[in-house]
């Protein structure tokens, strides 16, 4: 069976573009052609080059048109809905599943925006994407203290909405060490039910920290690629 994932997070800033990055890049080590899929990024500084999206175009080391992997582009740093609203636009919510439609039968990853709540049109959030997509989600977190509640109030919202969740991935988004660290991941795991990884350490090289992102995600790659 194809991996295919959503990820999102439990706010913005935490990694997820990196997560997203890492198992794009593992997919294409293995041979699969993953599709990356980016459906609405803002805070771009160019238009024509959504930096995230780019970001999973060369992890994934496909050819995919960019108008593929991000058809919604905002240049407001807003949540994808409210830069919308501000531009007096509305996203069409059909384009964005008929080209998720494309990418049938293609290991894949699509990277939300922000959180859960964040709103990506007039009438829908993240989480009703996720419902509309019905993927495994990767939820991402900070490791240090405070995510226990982030982590936990997204966790019961996937919950409710009857939602897979594959695995938590906490991310350390500062060098300076967090007591809390300690316990953070057992308890949600115990809590929660689900499997947490990481956390994956604060590394300012670029290099250093995507290698680090993939080792703490090669086994979710790994896990469907093997002959059951």
């Amino acid at each position: 069976m194809l991996p295919r994932y959503f990820v999102t997070a439990t706010d913005t800033g935490v990694g997820k573009t990196e997560v997203a990055c890492a198992l794009l890049s593992l997919m294409a080590d293995a041979g699969l052609h993953p599709a990356a899929f980016k459906p609405y990024e803002s805070g771009c500084d160019d238009l024509a080059a959504p930096a995230d999206a780019l970001a999973l175009k060369a992890a994934a080391r496909t050819e995919d048109d960019l108008a593929l992997i991000c058809p919604h582009r905002f240049r407001l740093p807003l949540a994808p809905g409210v830069a919308a609203r501000r531009l007096r636009q509305d996203p069409p919510f059909s384009v964005t599943l008929e080209l998720f439609r494309a990418f049938d039968r293609r290991a894949l990853v699509v990277e939300g925006a922000g959180g859960l709540l964040v709103p990506i049109d007039r009438r829908r959030d993240v989480i009703d994407l996720i419902a509309a997509l019905r993927l495994p989600v990767v939820l991402v977190a900070r490791a240090g203290l405070g995510t226990l509640n982030h982590t936990g109030l997204s966790l019961q919202a996937l919950a409710a909405r009857k939602l897979e969740v594959r695995a938590v991935v906490l991310s350390r988004s500062t060098p300076t060490s967090d007591p809390s660290e300690k316990d953070n991941a057992a308890l949600l795991a115990e809590r929660h039910r689900v499997p947490v990884l990481g956390p994956v350490p604060y590394l300012p090289h670029p290099t250093r920290r995507r290698a680090a992102f993939r080792r703490a995600l090669r086994a979710l790659v790994l896990a469907k690629l093997r002959p059951r």
